[in-house]
């Protein structure tokens, strides 16, 4: 552990020694002068040493001035003073988004106060180490020296929600009722928002009600809440209620009902946002676009898009990447490719976006050759053959490496061209290249594409043979896209064991009878077809709305029919 802290100060004594003999640039050169002996002789000069330095704390916009001023507040002796080394530690969990260089100066303070450990708290709780955050307060706890206050319990609470631990919430909870905090505002804020996170509404909502006093927070807490568990009914009727709204009230209610399958609402709301004339932001904008995306309302994104070339002279990279899936999921893949040429910086989530377009609703070829150009960026040194070479070496700064998501676009695009060599080659390279673990969605593609190439047997026993610790069990969804391929290779005994086993799963699915239905028909087994109709009627199935024929191919996976099929089928359909 010694040798632990001694190597934490010689990287810190490291870095801070690339700033101590910087010639600063202005407003910071006042620093070059701080650590002057004479400066420090004098308490009256002392005194006006932290005055500057305070201000100029203050002022610093970057890591590289935050290290300018740390540097000099140590070599001339402010550090020492807990007035400063805890704004020091605020201003570099502020400006850095590395907790290590927080962590790092926390070390440094001999006797850290409430504030720093509360500062370090907050900056866990908004890193991927949320658990630290929990393990520092309770280990502040056991030193018995300090004690919480109501600045400890938001980023706290937050932390919780965060790792979804609903247990240590309310144990965090239990502990800010025994220091008498439990009735400030931001901690009851932030209660809301930790049992709302970890599906308790009930509780949430109880906190809620039981508030003396609400700010805009608490409602925009409140209604996050019922949105996040897909009550967006009570979610709109408080938002109704508001008093008053901000950007995020908005946001909160478009990005619930697009989160629950309802992009026309959030696309409502958008209008009579624009109506009476409420600013949006990045958010709000990448929200509507993917709402037009989802819903193929085109030509609303397209009015987006021209009201952003208009107002906007430069907009951010997820509004970039969230009208690429616009247009690729319009059908406007030569827009999405437009876009995506043009920008100057791109992410794996862009690179995503484009290769999805085009392996799902463009030409799967283009999103192949989109795939392979991205894998070369990447600069692999010593063996450019990728799909040997298992120990990448890659330039940390122009890295890209395809993740699950680009081989699910991969993948199905190799399904619907009946790429069989190729769907084998690139799920190797993604197993054993990329290290990326199969989940089932590549699976499904690979069954697909089973099916697709007439390999039906085959495509059933990858279904059946998902390794269990894959979390999530085949949806029936999928194997009724399973039995679409199956009919349409004409395999009856499989698709009619098919068609059993979901009807089993779901009795009172209508579309499920009809696809066994249709299997019989087609095979010309009318016998069969009046048997299942008249097993629907004594089970009182019924065509819901919305069971049509367009919502049947929304069911089968990508099979192509005939045109006898076709008539046969809205034959069936429409009895």
């Amino acid at each position: 552990m010694a040798r632990k802290l001694s190597l934490i100060d010689h990287l810190l004594r490291f870095r801070i020694s690339q700033f101590t003999n910087i010639n600063p640039s202005k407003p910071f050169s006042y620093f070059s002068t701080l650590s002057s002996p004479d400066l420090i002789d004098t308490s009256s000069n002392y005194c006006k040493e932290e005055e500057n330095c305070l201000y100029f704390l203050n002022s610093c916009r970057s890591l590289s001035q935050s290290f300018q001023i740390l540097a000099n507040s140590i070599t001339s002796g402010l550090f020492r003073k807990p007035s400063f080394y805890g704004r020091i530690l605020k201003l570099f969990s502020t400006i850095s988004d590395d907790i290590d260089y927080v962590m790092l100066i926390f070390k440094r303070i001999e006797v850290p106060d409430t504030f720093c450990v509360n500062t370090v708290i907050k900056a866990y709780s908004c890193s991927f180490l949320p658990y630290k955050a929990v393990g520092l307060y309770f280990e502040m706890l056991q030193r018995g020296n300090l004690f919480p206050n109501s600045f400890t319990y938001p980023p706290l609470f937050s932390a919780c929600a965060k790792m979804g631990c609903l247990s240590l919430g309310q144990k965090c909870h239990g502990q800010a009722l025994k220091f008498g905090v439990d009735g400030v505002l931001p901690v009851q804020n932030s209660l809301i928002h930790l049992y709302a996170c970890c599906g308790h509404m009930g509780i949430a909502e109880k906190v809620y009600v039981e508030m003396p006093v609400r700010d805009l927070v608490s409602w925009n807490t409140i209604v996050d809440g019922f949105a996040k568990v897909g009550e967006m009914g009570r979610a709109h009727h408080v938002f109704d209620a508001m008093p008053e709204r901000n950007v995020v009230s908005w946001n909160v209610m478009i990005t619930g009902y697009l989160n629950f399958g309802n992009p026309g609402n959030a696309l409502k709301l958008f209008r009579e946002m624009a109506r009476i004339r409420f600013s949006c932001n990045d958010t709000t904008l990448v929200s509507v676009l993917t709402a037009c995306g989802r819903s193929n309302r085109l030509k609303e994104g397209r009015s987006v898009h021209a009201v952003l070339v208009r107002i906007f002279l430069n907009w951010s990279l997820i509004i970039d990447t969230a009208m690429i899936n616009m247009y690729g999921k319009g059908g406007r893949v030569d827009v999405a490719r437009i876009i995506f040429d043009r920008m100057l910086i791109k992410n794996l989530v862009c690179w995503n976006a484009m290769i999805l377009g085009y392996c799902i609703h463009g030409n799967p070829v283009d999103g192949i050759s989109l795939y392979t150009e991205m894998v070369d960026k990447t600069r692999v040194l010593g063996d450019s053959n990728v799909n040997t070479n298992k120990n990448i070496k890659l330039n940390e700064r122009d890295k890209i490496i395809p993740d699950e998501v680009t081989f699910i676009g991969i993948l199905c695009a190799c399904a619907r061209k009946g790429m069989l060599v190729e769907g084998r080659k690139y799920f190797s390279q993604m197993v054993d290249v990329f290290h990326v673990k199969p989940n089932f969605a590549h699976y499904w593609c690979m069954a697909n594409l089973m099916a697709n190439v007439g390999l039906v047997q085959e495509a059933v026993n990858i279904l059946r043979n998902i390794p269990v610790d894959k979390d999530v069990s085949p949806e029936s969804s999928l194997w009724a896209g399973l039995l679409g391929s199956s009919r349409f290779q004409g395999d009856l005994i499989l698709g009619e064991q098919i068609a059993k086993e979901l009807i089993e799963q779901d009795p009172q699915k209508f579309s499920y009878y009809m696809l066994l239905v249709n299997i019989y028909a087609v095979a010309g087994k009318w016998e069969e077809v009046s048997r299942i109709r008249d097993m629907m009627k004594e089970r009182g199935i019924k065509r819901v709305p919305g069971s049509t024929l367009e919502d049947l191919k929304d069911v089968v996976h990508t099979i192509k029919l005939g045109d006898r099929y076709q008539q046969i089928t809205q034959m069936a359909l429409m009895k």
